[in-house]
């Protein structure tokens, strides 16, 4: 089978594109034959080895995946019966939910889904409702699934408030925009450069700030008010997962009682902060950590019956991934990437 991997870190230019074994199917596991995979965030970083985690080499990249069951082991069935799934036959359409108990991430230090095959213990599958393509599956499971969790769950956004996202044209960004559009929150969204404010524009943003342009803080305050010790002003929640620099001032723009929510920290993990606007203005901080099988299940259902759609940025051939992962590292992208192995470069339904 056709996989991309890299043998070593440090550049994006080690991707491969060769031929490598199928993967044997274990007993109590799934061999999905791969229809579509999407890049995420972390594809780069990990070509790229700038992260703290010890990835095993070779590595397969990404997480995300839609595909259909062509094999099953023996016990397939018997772990999902245990786990409350329902059973799967070959030939069914599946998403994948990349986290592995007791591994970790797939295309992090598990083998990723970046080839034509991949093996996965059976309860790692959802069934993809027939209205949703293998394109659109494969944008969900991470970003979409992560954003889900991170707007209902956590942040808790409301009908009428106002939700500040930086970094909104980034997968998980274009989902909290699409998604407090839905839930009818008022939203600001924030991206570097004319065309990407565009597409942010074309999803429904209400506000749109370039920051090549103009400061954040500044759009926030014009579009929001500033905020006031005794109440009035400001946005009820920021979505920050850049972190870095742009931590401490987005805490100039959250009204009294607001909340600021994180999921990750694409441009620092170490920021500096100022503890005064927190205790001045009581913000909650509140942490968002990934996503569980029932939210990506809840944005299956939702693409499934049109409540949502994920921007997609470009479908490739899967040969084309180094090309794909290096556009995203330079932040050329909109929404989500997604790679098409042979058998699929017309892209599936």
């Amino acid at each position: 089978m056709k996989a991309v991997f890299y043998e070593e870190q440090g550049d994006i230019g080690n991707l491969r594109y060769a031929d490598v074994p199928v993967p044997d199917c274990g007993d109590d596991e799934c061999l999905v034959g791969v229809e579509a995979v999407a890049l995420n965030g972390f594809d780069p970083m990990m070509a790229l080895g700038t992260t703290a985690l010890k990835t095993p080499l070779p590595m397969v990249p990404c997480g995300d995946a839609s595909g259909r069951v062509a094999e099953l082991g023996p016990g397939a069935n018997a772990l999902r019966e245990r786990h409350g799934l329902e059973p799967l036959g070959r030939g069914d359409r599946v998403s994948l939910y990349p986290f592995v108990a007791g591994r970790g991430m797939m295309g992090e230090v598990v083998p990723g889904t970046c080839r034509e095959y991949f093996a996965v213990p059976a309860a790692n599958l959802l069934p993809v409702p027939a209205a949703v393509s293998f394109v659109d599956a494969a944008a969900l499971p991470i970003a979409y699934g992560t954003a889900y969790r991170l707007m209902h769950t956590r942040a808790e956004v409301e009908p009428g408030e106002r939700v500040l996202v930086l970094g909104a044209a980034g997968g998980v960004g274009t989902c909290c925009v699409q998604l407090a559009k839905r839930i009818g929150a008022e939203v600001i969204a924030c991206a570097t450069g004319a065309g990407k404010a565009a597409s942010l524009a074309a999803i429904g943003a209400d506000h749109v700030v370039d920051t090549s342009r103009e400061d954040f803080v500044a759009a926030a305050r014009r579009i929001a008010g500033r905020p006031r010790f005794l109440g009035g002003g400001g946005v009820d929640v920021v979505v920050n997962y850049v972190g870095g620099e742009t931590w401490a001032p987005a805490l100039r723009t959250v009204r009294r009682g607001g909340r600021v929510v994180t999921c990750g920290a694409s441009a620092g993990h170490d920021p500096r902060t100022d503890l005064r606007y927190v205790w001045s203005f009581e913000l909650e901080i509140r942490g968002s950590n990934g996503w569980l099988p029932e939210d990506q299940r809840r944005v299956l259902a939702l693409v499934a019956d049109g409540g949502l759609k994920p921007l997609i940025h470009a479908v490739r051939p899967m040969r084309r991934a180094a090309e794909s992962i290096a556009e995203l590292a330079a932040r050329r992208v909109v929404g989500k990437s997604v790679l098409l192995p042979p058998r699929a470069e017309t892209p599936a339904t």
